[in-house]
């Protein structure tokens, strides 16, 4: 098997649902989507929630769930599939993305614009009304069960000239933004997640938001909801909550020393030296 197949993560995913708070009209616009065949784009920062919130209504539809991690190297056959050799033979193993077809499941493709453009024309056919996957290797052409449904995610912030998506991609798809939940939904999620108390999880949304302020810091990626999640973790696992943050909020943040004291003067703020 080619190295890039081995890379592709592509589980049917079957464990129970995850928690997930909705923000806002996301579920009902998700499922009228999967209703009417529609594909569905899903945009907004690292740690957002976008991952979950699949997941969730995957488990939520009953529908089996394919979740491709998206990157430089990932090819059309590791979304089709592709003859492999066996004992004296060969014989064709089915991609993730034709499984979701033949099945009905959804397809996610996560951070969609990591992929390279000639990987990405293969979604065209399945994201019009023609909803067909034509396979050139087998001389098959799939028409998409009524309840398969593709789903493609990207975080608008890493987009250039580069790694962008083609407008005459991006227009075949329902768009929803995402975002960081506001104050009291973050609070709850962190104390749903974590169990964390209420006056902790409070000071961890004050601190993210007070971090997510800052303009004048050169930050690919704010305080995340997931880095809240992970300090919170650590918190209540006994770790001191000022280096709870170091580890958890701050430095994955970035690398650059002085940044990195800039932002925990700001942790010192809100917990204390």
């Amino acid at each position: 098997m080619a190295d890039s197949a081995k890379e592709v993560t592509a589980v049917s995913e079957t464990q129970a649902a995850p928690y997930y708070l909705s923000t806002g009209n996301e579920e009902a616009l998700f499922e009228h989507a999967w209703q009417h065949q529609l594909p569905v784009l899903i945009k907004g920062p690292t740690g957002c929630g976008k991952t979950r919130f699949i997941r969730y209504m995957a488990e939520k539809l009953g529908r089996p769930l394919y979740t491709v991690a998206c990157h430089d190297d990932l090819t059309a056959a590791d979304l089709v599939g592709r003859h492999l050799i066996g004992e004296g033979s060969t014989y064709w193993v089915d991609g993730p993305l034709t499984r979701a077809v033949r099945e009905g499941g959804i397809c996610y493709l996560d951070e969609v614009v990591e992929a390279r453009k000639d990987t990405t024309v293969v979604l065209h056919p399945l994201s019009d009304d023609r909803r067909i996957l034509p396979i050139e290797r087998t001389g098959e052409t799939l028409e998409a069960s009524p309840d398969f449904m593709l789903v493609v995610s990207y975080n608008p912030g890493y987009q250039n000239l580069l790694k962008g998506m083609k407008p005459s991609t991006r227009q075949r798809f329902v768009s929803m933004r995402f975002s960081y939940p506001g104050p009291k939904k973050e609070q709850a999620i962190i104390l749903a997640e974590t169990g964390i108390t209420e006056h902790r999880a409070k000071q961890l949304v004050s601190l993210a938001n007070a971090l997510r302020a800052l303009k004048d810091h050169d930050l690919e990626e704010s305080a995340s909801t997931r880095l809240l999640v992970y300090t919170a973790t650590l918190i209540k696992g006994g770790f001191d909550p000022v280096e709870a943050c170091r580890a958890a909020l701050v430095e994955p943040l970035t690398d650059d020393e002085e940044t990195v004291n800039a932002l925990m003067e700001v942790v010192y703020a809100t917990f204390g030296r």
